[in-house]
């Protein structure tokens, strides 16, 4: 279904219409017949559940440049596989050894842990698959925009992005790091996916070097904030208000930006990167920022 355009007013309904459309495109693209209970895995992990924050910025983006709606759900859909499969792999024994994801079991609790490192890896290649449709004619997706796409996300994705800030976070147990190593660390493991997908929407329509520099610096604003943000209630949240395991990352004695900087503090962080987030809009040059500034909003005001 086609979601309905965002004004002061109907947020929500914004909100909804493109949920909708997403799930739905996910529950296409996802299939269940894949070998060996590999589908029943894939879909397990990546279905009914998580905030889709992703997505929405993705489409978002597109709205503010007026750009290809459905060349942005193709990102939407390949930018959430991404999102999906890491957290498959992040909460298995190896690395963060988690059982709840979404208020439910995780995958390798589930399915196993063989089953869930496939199914974390077969909704990486999907991902790119998404992005590659053998008849772009038929979808917007023109040779240029699926290199362009393409390279975002492989690149938010890979070493100098989100496997490289787990690798940071990992080898960072039981050390001290200052603000700045944190920083980095959360820039490449949370922050660079939030800012592919504000680009990746971007990049479906025609933003010019003033539009895309702005979109990009919000971008890693609500990034960090989100990390923040997520810092926080880790600490001052109920497992079953998050869906996942509450106070992990002190028990694993990891830095968080609570420990380093204290609580009140962080506080104060998030709102600072709201604020950074918010100025970048206006600099854009885009008329069409609302739904941007309100997701921006909703990451530093959530309480889950």
């Amino acid at each position: 279904m086609d979601a309905p355009a965002v004004s002061a007013l109907n947020f929500d309904a914004w909100t909804r219409g493109h949920l909708e459309a997403v799930e739905a495109a996910l529950d296409a693209w996802v299939p269940a017949d894949a070998p060996a209970g590999l589908g029943q895995a894939m879909r397990y992990g990546v279905l009914d559940g998580g905030k889709r924050l992703r997505p929405l910025l993705v489409m978002a983006a597109c709205e503010a440049l007026h750009g290809a709606p459905a060349a942005a759900m193709r990102a939407a859909v390949a930018v959430e596989l991404i999102h999906a499969y890491s957290l498959v792999h992040d909460d298995m024994p190896c690395m963060d050894n988690d059982v709840l994801r979404r208020g439910k079991p995780t995958v390798h609790v589930q399915f196993g842990e063989a089953q869930a490192m496939l199914a974390g890896d077969a909704m990486q290649a999907l991902a790119f698959e998404v992005l590659t449709p053998q008849e772009a004619s038929d979808t917007g997706m023109a040779p240029a925009l699926q290199a362009r796409l393409t390279s975002l996300l492989a690149r938010s994705a890979g070493h100098a992005g989100m496997a490289g800030g787990q690798a940071i976070d990992l080898a960072s147990v039981g050390m001290p790091l200052d603000e700045a190593a944190l920083r980095d660390m959360h820039r490449r493991k949370t922050g660079a996916l939030l800012q592919a997908s504000v680009l990746m929407g971007a990049a479906c329509g025609q933003p010019d070097a003033r539009a895309w520099q702005a979109l990009s610096d919000f971008g890693a604003a609500l990034g960090l904030a989100f990390q923040v943000v997520d810092d926080i209630l880790d600490v001052t949240q109920a497992s079953a208000t998050l869906g996942k395991t509450a106070g992990k990352d002190i028990d694993a004695n990891k830095p968080t930006y609570v420990s380093v900087l204290g609580l009140e503090a962080a506080r104060r962080h998030a709102q600072d990167l709201r604020v950074q987030a918010h100025e970048a809009l206006a600099r854009s040059g885009l008329a069409d920022t609302a739904a941007l500034a309100w997701l921006a909003d909703k990451v530093v005001e959530r309480e889950s």
